[in-house]
Parts: C-alpha cells; sequence; structure tokens
C-alpha cells in the first residue's frame, strides 16, 4: 500500500486529480468506480478544470457510482446519481449512456446487484476504484462486519453513517438501506485510490493502513490490493506511528514512477 501525505485538502484532491487524469490520457477507454460525498468536490473540479482548459477528455471513459441510496430515483435531488451528475459528468463529455449506477428503485435488489456486476463484467472491469473512507472505516457502503468477500448487494447502513450524511437531507430522513459496490468488488479494480480529509478521518486512516486486516474496519482490505494509494492530508495523516517512513518512500520514488 502506497501512503502519500499532503500538505493541505487541496494538496490531496489535485494529487488525486492527477493520478485519474493520467490514467484517462494513458487509457481513454478507462472504467472507473466513483464516490461521491464532501472528499472527492475538489477532485471533480480538478477533472473538470483540466477537461476546459487542458483538452482532458471523457468521451471513451465508462463511469461507476460505487453505491446509491435505496428508493431514490436517479433524479432524486438528494441522490448519488444526481450528485455526480452536478459535480462531474455534466461538465466534462462523458456520454450519458456510459455513466452507470445501482438500480436502487428496482424490486428484487439482489438481482439489481448481480446486473451491477455484470455492467461492471461487460465494460471490461474497473481500471481504477476512487474511495473515500468513513470514521468507522467503510467504504462505499460497507459497514463494519461487511464480508471482504461480497459484491454488489443492499445493506442496512449504520446510525452513524446515516447521522453524518443527514446534513445533506436537511429535515428529510436519510435512507436506511443502500445498494453498494462490494468490497471484493472494489478490490478487484485494477488500481484502488482512497482520499481521507481532516481530523475526523485520522483514526479511520490509521486503522485501514497500520491496522489488522480486518471487518470491523472495511478498508483495510485495501492492505490486500497489490496496487492501493492512501492519500491523506496531514489532519488525516496525524495518527499514522510510521508516517516519516511514507515520507521517506514517497520522496524516493524513481522518476518513472511519479504522478505528480
Amino acid at each position: 500500500m502506497e501512503i502519500l501525505v499532503s500538505p493541505s485538502p487541496e494538496a490531496a484532491c489535485l494529487r488525486a486529480a492527477r493520478i485519474v487524469a493520467r490514467l484517462v490520457r494513458a487509457q481513454p477507454h478507462a472504467v472507473l468506480a466513483l464516490p461521491t460525498g464532501t472528499t472527492p468536490r475538489g477532485i471533480y473540479a480538478e477533472l473538470v478544470r483540466q477537461h476546459r482548459e487542458e483538452g482532458l477528455s471523457f468521451a471513451g471513459v465508462t463511469g461507476f457510482n460505487l453505491d446509491e441510496y435505496v428508493g431514490l430515483t436517479p433524479e432524486h435531488p438528494r441522490s448519488f446519481r444526481r450528485a455526480l451528475q452536478e459535480a462531474l459528468y455534466q461538465h466534462v463529455d462523458l456520454p450519458a449512456a456510459q455513466a452507470h449506477a445501482p438500480e436502487a428503485t428496482a424490486p428484487d435488489l439482489t438481482e439489481a446487484g448481480r446486473r451491477y456486476e455484470d455492467r461492471i463484467a461487460a465494460a471490461g472491469g474497473l481500471d481504477l476504484a476512487l474511495l473515500g473512507v468513513g470514521r468507522d472505516g467503510h467504504i462505499a457502503f460497507n459497514e463494519p462486519t461487511s464480508s471482504l468477500g461480497s459484491r454488489t448487494r443492499a445493506k442496512t447502513l449504520a446510525d452513524e453513517t446515516r447521522a453524518a450524511n443527514q446534513p445533506s437531507f436537511g429535515a428529510e430522513p436519510v435512507p436506511r438501506h443502500a445498494l453498494t459496490m462490494g468490497i471484493a468488488t472494489i478490490l478487484s479494480a485494477r488500481r484502488c485510490v482512497l482520499v481521507a480529509l481532516g481530523a475526523a478521518k485520522a483514526d479511520a486512516v490509521a486503522r485501514l493502513v497500520e491496522g489488522p486486516l480486518t471487518a470491523m474496519v472495511p478498508a483495510s482490505a485495501l492492505q490486500l490490493h497489490p496496487h492501493a494509494t492512501v492519500i491523506a492530508d496531514e489532519a488525516a495523516a496525524a495518527r499514522l506511528a510510521y508516517r516519516t517512513y511514507y515520507d521517506t518512500v514517497a520522496a524516493a520514488k524513481p522518476a518513472a514512477q511519479r504522478e505528480d
């Protein structure tokens, strides 16, 4: 696992955006798993800037939302599909037919999960999974105790997760369930990039990087991935015991391996 510490949230987002942009330029038909929420906003803003000012094209890219609230249509103002549309898709040249989200209103959610897995496979598999992490260590909506071998399926959300997302819903209750890529789905990506910002994520970052591999910290499954990168700002990296070593490794990378 590669650990990269950036001096600020803005620098961390810029670093992550450069990794995504480099992949898209090298593989114009890249398949991406994409998150929503506050963490990736700066990443998407930089990708939009590069599209407008540097000619970065998403015309051949296929995007898959990591998750979606059960019961919300793609047009719902609080749906993750709409959030990604507003943050990224509507500002770049990615065709609508190449933007996918879990069918969270399907009558059979188990079958909807299978169809989503089939769509990912038909696209050639995930080239990159861009991830955030919850305070309890969840990735996508894989809450603690989620199976490390899980695939796309419905999950019941923890009260803490719903409380963290409540500000986005105002007086409207946060849905109790979500349809989410599983941990095994995420690990199937050829590369994983997890971005963590702020002091509230410091414990989760330390546990996913340096703690034991455990279903109680779903993000710790990234320890199994052959090409996983964790990008944290200073506040999110504050509890890493081996911080000095990670900085040494990053500084000593050969020029050919540097991405920023």
